[in-house]
C-alpha cells in the first residue's frame, strides 16, 4: 500500500464520519483537553514574549478556544 493509498483511506474515513467528528469536537471532553492545552501553551509562550504583548497571547487563545469544545 503506498502513501496515496494511505492518504485516500484517511479522506474517505474522515468523509464517512464526518458528523461524529465534529460531535466530538464540540464534547465536554474535548472542551476540558483542549482547554489544558491552550492554558499551558498561553502560559509557555508568556514566559518568553514581553508583558506587554500577554493580552494578545489571552486573545488568540480564547479566539481558538472558541472553535474547540462546547464553550
Amino acid at each position: 500500500m503506498g502513501v496515496d493509498d494511505i492518504i485516500n483511506k484517511g479522506k474517505k474515513l474522515l468523509d464517512e464520519n464526518r458528523d461524529k467528528i465534529e460531535e466530538a469536537l464540540k464534547s465536554e471532553k474535548a472542551e476540558e483537553v483542549s482547554d489544558k492545552i491552550l492554558d499551558g501553551a498561553a502560559d509557555a509562550i508568556k514566559k518568553v514574549v514581553p508583558a506587554e504583548q500577554h493580552t494578545k497571547v489571552d486573545e488568540v487563545r480564547q479566539n481558538v478556544d472558541k472553535h474547540i469544545g462546547n464553550a
